[in-house]
């Protein structure tokens, strides 16, 4: 299927995932969008659109934990990775935000993902970069699902314009062209808009951010390294449902905490670090990657997908 094609048939998809059940009248000519009042095809939980980070060279407990970079909700909530202080350890929780977009933003958002190239399938080369994470990106509209993934977006991801030296060619060793550069950035501008949705809807169309509570929380658990880092951590009794779990991975198990199990999770995990020992009714030392499920997410399964 070419490139117009694709983004026509996702277009159209889209469109009828967002569109209101309750038909309008005739000389009402307001674009159909997603609306709290407004009766809807899909739920409010489908992912329309999502960006995220998969692969690279990191631990099991960490992949699998892993948030998506941004996660539009066909409601219009976009749920995004909020700045972290850098600090060792670092928080135990990833800091979540919540955006909420007015009526059409969605439609917005994935009409801007469309333009950047998402739905294409132009060679975007591959940087000779080790142990480097892929950037997917996915829109789903209805029966349609369209992925891209970019391996080492952001080592490669200048414009031509930054460039050193004349003329065409690779540049820095990485091997790429102009078009390939110029497509990188169109992404990696992508990115950083989706992140923050203001920017693209103006101000006065987005809520928010705000902190995204969870209502569950899955903890991939791994034994503690003996001995553990330096300087030692202390120890936090886990509050959650009994550890280790079940098996999900090579050397790593997980539990999810719901309802009070999750409330106490979160709150234990509010004066906790990354590095933090969590210590079973036994006295077992276990380390814990903890991550917030996200709306559309119900249990440790989820993590595993892609």
């Amino acid at each position: 299927m070419t490139t117009l094609r694709l983004r026509a048939v996702a277009a159209a998809v889209l469109a009828l995932l967002l569109g209101a059940c309750a038909a309008r009248p005739a000389d009402d000519a307001s674009p159909a969008g997603p609306s709290p009042s407004t009766p809807q095809t899909a739920d409010p939980a489908t992912v329309v659109l999502q960006v995220s980070e998969v692969g690279g060279f990191t631990t099991p407990a960490l992949l699998a934990g892993r948030v998506p970079t941004v996660t539009v909700y066909a409601d219009g909530r976009v749920l995004t990775d909020g700045p972290v202080v850098a600090m060792w350890p670092a928080p135990a929780l990833p800091n979540l935000q919540v955006h909420r977009l007015d009526d059409g933003g969605v439609r917005e958002l994935v009409d801007r993902a469309l333009a950047a190239g998402v739905a294409e399938d132009t060679d975007l080369g591959s940087p000779p970069v080790a142990d480097a994470t892929s950037t997917r990106f996915t829109v789903r509209t209805g029966g349609e699902t369209v992925t891209r993934e970019v391996y080492a977006l952001g080592i490669a991801g200048a414009g031509p314009e930054e460039r050193p030296g004349e003329g065409p060619g690779p540049a820095d060793g990485l091997g790429l062209t102009e078009e390939q550069l110029a497509a990188r950035e169109r992404l990696s501008e992508l990115v950083d808009a989706l992140r923050d949705p203001a920017q693209v809807l103006g101000a006065d169309r987005v809520t928010g951010p705000e902190p995204y509570v969870a209502d569950a929380v899955a903890a991939l658990v791994s034994p503690y390294p003996e001995p553990g880092p330096e300087p030692a951590q202390p120890e936090q009794p886990w509050p959650g449902p009994p550890l280790p779990g079940e098996p999900i991975g090579p050397g790593i198990t997980c539990v999810t905490a719901t309802g009070d199990d999750a409330a106490a999770v979160l709150e234990a995990a509010a004066s906790a670090s990354s590095a933090t020992p969590w210590t079973s009714d036994d006295g077992t030392r276990w380390s814990v990657v903890l991550r917030p499920l996200l709306p559309h997410e119900s249990g440790c399964a989820d993590l595993l997908q892609g």
